[in-house]
C-alpha cells in the first residue's frame, strides 16, 4: 500500500494530525500498537480527571454541611471510581475510532518502524509484517514514565501513573516522588480520598515550573488538607521486601526513613524513539529528542515529528497544534510557527493551577519594567458563594508597551479561564484592553480583570 501521509503513534499529536490530513485531502494512515487516542486519552489527561471529579463530588458530600445540606457520613467506594475512569477513557477512545472511520483514515493496528526511502515496517497485531510507502512520514511515539534507577518501577509495590489509575484498593497510605502535574494531581487524589500522603520533591518547591507564589499557595492548601510536603528531598532508596515500603528520603536535615503502602514514581517522562528506526533511517536525535525545525521537519526529507518526541512541552494540547501546523505546511498553507511562551498549562489539582507566559521572575531576567497585579479570591463574591476563596489571579505587564507577558493563577475553575489571556496575548491586546473589557458579575474571570487593574493601581474590590 501507499499512502500520502502515516502516522505512527495515535495520541493527541498523532489522531490530530491525521484527521487534519484527511481534511486536506491526503490519503492517510495511521499506525498504533495499543488503544487509539494514546497516553492522554486512555492513562492520562482524560482518566484522570474523571478520578479528580469523583474526589471533587466526595468532598462537596463530606462539607455538605457548608452548603446547608444534610447527609449520611459519605464513604468513597474506590472500585467504582476506578471503574468509572476507565468507562470514561474507553468512551474517549471509541470516540476516536469513529473519527478515524468519519475521514477514511486507514487504521492500522502494529508496531511501526521507520524506514529509509519513505518506508515504514509494521509488525501487525496478528504477527504479520508488511511494509508501506508514504509521501509523508509523521512520527508521534509520545513518551512514558521516566524511571529513576534507585526506584525501578515493579507495579506493585512501586508504581506508575498507569498503575495509579487501576489498582485494585485504595492503599493506607503513599509517597509519592515528584511534584510536576501527574504528582501532584495523583497527591491530591489519593489524599481527598483518605489516604495518608507524603509528597517528596527534590527542587526547592513543589510545582517547580509554576510562578513562586503559586507554588507557595499549593504548599499552603496541601498542608492544610494533611499532604506531607518534603521539597529539597531526594528519595536515595527503597526497600520493598517487607508488607509496605520503607524509603529512606535524604533532605537538608540528613536521612529520615518513611513507610507507606506504596510509592508512586512521578518523576517525569521519557520520550519514546527507541526501536523506530531512527538510526536506520538518520534522523537526529538530540538528549532523548528528535531535531525539528519550526515546522516539525526533521533532517531528513519527508520524515517529520510532533509532540512529546520533540523538545517543546509534553502537554497534548500542544502536540495536537503541531500536528495542525505541521500539515498545513506540508499541504502548501503558510502557517504560523507556534509561540512557545504563549502556551497554556493546566495542573487539576484543588485548588487548580494555570499559567501561561513569563512568570515575574522570567520576566524581569528577561529585562522587562513590569507592573504586577494581584487579585484574591477571597475578594471575590463568586469563589465566597462557591465556598472556594482559596487562590489568587496574577497578572505581568511589561510598562513599556502595555503588553501582557504572563498570567498565574490558582483557584477553583482557573483552567477555564487562562484561555482569555491566551487570546489577548496573541491578538496583542494590551493590559488597558482587559481592564476596559466588562466581565460579567459574579464570575471567578472577574478576578482576571481586577489583577489588571492592580496593575495599574485602579482595583476597586480591594
Amino acid at each position: 500500500m501507499r499512502y500520502d501521509v502515516i502516522v505512527l503513534g495515535s495520541g493527541p499529536g498523532g489522531y490530530v494530525a491525521a484527521i487534519r490530513a484527511a481534511q486536506l485531502g491526503f490519503k492517510t494512515a495511521i499506525i498504533e500498537k495499543e488503544n487509539l487516542g494514546g497516553v492522554c486519552l486512555n492513562w492520562g489527561c482524560i482518566p484522570t480527571k474523571a478520578l479528580l471529579k469523583s474526589a471533587q463530588v466526595f468532598n462537596y458530600l463530606k462539607h455538605a454541611d457548608t452548603y446547608g445540606i444534610t447527609v449520611d457520613e459519605p464513604q468513597p467506594d474506590f472500585t467504582k471510581m476506578i471503574s468509572r475512569s476507565r468507562e470514561v477513557a474507553n468512551s474517549m477512545s471509541n470516540g476516536v475510532s469513529f473519527l478515524m472511520e468519519k475521514n477514511k483514515i486507514m487504521v492500522i493496528k502494529g508496531y511501526g518502524k521507520v524506514l529509509p526511502n519513505n518506508q515504514v515496517h509494521i509488525v501487525h497485531e496478528n504477527g504479520l509484517e508488511s511494509v508501506v510507502d508514504a509521501d509523508h512520514i509523521i512520527i508521534a511515539t509520545g513518551a512514558r514514565a521516566r524511571q529513576l534507577p534507585n526506584l525501578p518501577i515493579d507495579g506493585e509495590k512501586v508504581i506508575g501513573y498507569r498503575q495509579a489509575m487501576t489498582l485494585e484498593k485504595q492503599p493506607k497510605s503513599m509517597i509519592v516522588v515528584g511534584s510536576g502535574a501527574i504528582g501532584v494531581e495523583f497527591a491530591h487524589f489519593y489524599n481527598s480520598i483518605g489516604t495518608e500522603v507524603t509528597l517528596v520533591e527534590y527542587m526547592d518547591r513543589i510545582v517547580p515550573l509554576e510562578d513562586e507564589e503559586v507554588s507557595r499557595q499549593l504548599t499552603r492548601s496541601f498542608k492544610k488538607s494533611k499532604i506531607k510536603v518534603m521539597t529539597k528531598s531526594e528519595l536515595v532508596s527503597v526497600d520493598t521486601s517487607g508488607e509496605g515500603i520503607k524509603a529512606i528520603v535524604k533532605t537538608k536535615k540528613g536521612e529520615e526513613e518513611l513507610s507507606a503502602d506504596i510509592v508512586l514514581s512521578a518523576v517525569g517522562i521519557q520520550s519514546n524513539i527507541e526501536n523506530i528506526g531512527l538510526e536506520d533511517v538518520g534522523i537526529a536525535v538530540e538528549k532523548d529528542k528528535i531535531v525539528v525545525d519550526e515546522f516539525y521537519k526533521t533532517n531528513k526529507a519527508g520524515y517529520y515529528a510532533i509532540g512529546d518526541v520533540i523538545n517543546t512541552p509534553a502537554l497534548a494540547h500542544v502536540a495536537s497544534a503541531e500536528g495542525i501546523t505541521c500539515m498545513e505546511k506540508i499541504a502548501g498553507f503558510d502557517p504560523e510557527p507556534i509561540d512557545y511562551n504563549n502556551i497554556p498549562g493546566a495542573i487539576y489539582t484543588s485548588p487548580e493551577i494555570a499559567s501561561t507566559g513569563y512568570t515575574e521572575k522570567q520576566a524581569i531576567e528577561a529585562g522587562y519594567d513590569i507592573r504586577v497585579g494581584k487579585f484574591p479570591f477571597t475578594a471575590s463574591g463568586k469563589a465566597k458563594a462557591a465556598g472556594h476563596p482559596e487562590g489568587f489571579v496574577k497578572v505581568i505587564i511589561d510598562k513599556k508597551y502595555d503588553e501582557i507577558l504572563g498570567a498565574h493563577m490558582i483557584g477553583a475553575n482557573v483552567t477555564e479561564m487562562i484561555a482569555e489571556i491566551v487570546a489577548a496575548r496573541k491578538a496583542e491586546a494590551t493590559g488597558h484592553t482587559l481592564l476596559k473589557s466588562i466581565h460579567p458579575h459574579p464570575t471567578m474571570s472577574e478576578a482576571v480583570m481586577e489583577a489588571v487593574a492592580a496593575a495599574y493601581d485602579e482595583v476597586i474590590h480591594l
